[in-house]
């Protein structure tokens, strides 16, 4: 079955579940309905157009920088009455100089190739979760003739000195459960479902531990 993988990497990126209002969080790597409401801008689809296709294939995400945890704030104003507004603090958590190795599993290859040729070619703009975050260049990283676990452990790393590095994948038998699923971006009824996610780790080893200088003796 094949994988389009994907390199997620810029100066910012923002991959928020559930925060609202003054206070928005960011998980510690990208997020599946981050990456399809990406697609879908890339595929020209409104937000009240159906994403039922995107959402069905499996995704993982492997770790290969985790960047460094960033928190802004915005003072913004708030009118009560015609006389009278009163100022409060908004703050936005985003992770710095991260990348990531995203891939995308489909027996639909045709979807994947559309998917490919709209990443590098998008009717919107692509952000990395919030439109302050746009992506270094290339964005796709081919496509692989093996499952999205195999793609994501055997690719080599995309930044240097990168060793033990998580991957988090879609499993139906993983233990960790996150509202995640993405079913609507309609901005008048967003809505998201669960999905089910497992961990596994890749080790590549540093040049430094494989090199023996005792080994031509």
């Amino acid at each position: 079955m094949p994988t389009l993988l994907l390199r997620l990497a810029g100066p910012l990126q923002s991959w928020g579940v559930g925060s609202k209002f003054e206070i928005r969080l960011t998980e510690n790597e990208p997020t599946k309905s981050g990456v399809i409401g990406m697609i879908a801008a890339a595929l020209g689809r409104r937000r009240d157009e159906p994403i039922d296709d995107l959402a069905s294939m499996k995704f993982g995400v492997r770790v290969d920088r985790p960047g460094v945890l960033l928190r802004d704030f915005h003072t913004a104003k708030l009118v009560k009455t015609a006389k009278k507004t009163e100022s409060y603090v908004t703050y936005r958590y985003y992770l710095s100089d991260a990348v990531f190795l995203a891939g995308l599993e489909s027996d639909d290859r045709d979807l994947l190739a559309k998917i490919e040729y709209a990443l590098k070619n998008p009717v919107f703009p692509l952000f990395l979760g919030r439109r302050s975050c746009p992506p270094t260049l290339p964005i796709v990283w081919g496509m692989r003739e093996c499952s999205i676990l195999d793609a994501l452990k055997d690719e080599a790393p995309l930044v240097e000195g990168a060793d033990k590095m998580r991957v988090r994948y879609d499993s139906s038998s993983g233990s960790a459960m996150k509202r995640d699923m993405p079913i609507s971006f309609d901005v008048r009824h967003r809505k998201y479902g669960y999905r089910y996610e497992a961990e596994d780790w890749v080790s590549f080893g540093s040049l430094d531990e494989e090199h023996d200088p005792m080994a031509e003796l």
